[in-house]
């Protein structure tokens, strides 16, 4: 869910209209969005260090995109990587101080 809100607040602030907005496990594309009249389906995942945020299941995008070709929509997979804030190698728990990797949108050709 967190994943959801950094990924969700970077497409706001690019411009993007939420059609749909799904937070349900397993549940893909996660944002259906216009921006210029066009459609596109964003992935949302999140991971902890030191798992690779950019890294992403290449046959769960490819069902997306194949889906997504149906509607003349763009694909994105958004991947975000949290780490410890004080240490990367500790363990991450929701009350610790995190830091946050997300380097934007990654298009799924």
């Amino acid at each position: 869910m967190l994943a959801m809100n950094v990924v969700g607040e970077a497409l706001e602030a690019s411009g993007f209209e939420f059609l749909a907005v799904n937070s349900k496990l397993k549940k893909d594309p996660q944002f259906v969005c216009l921006k210029e009249k066009k459609l596109h389906f964003v992935v949302v995942k999140g991971c902890c260090y030191p798992k690779n945020p950019k890294e992403y299941d290449t046959q769960l995008l490819q069902q997306v995109y194949e889906h997504g070709r149906k509607y003349n929509a763009r694909t994105y997979y958004a991947g975000v990587g949290f780490a410890h804030a004080k240490d990367y190698a500790l363990p991450l728990k929701k009350e610790d101080p995190y830091v946050v990797n997300y380097q934007g949108l990654q298009e799924i050709h």
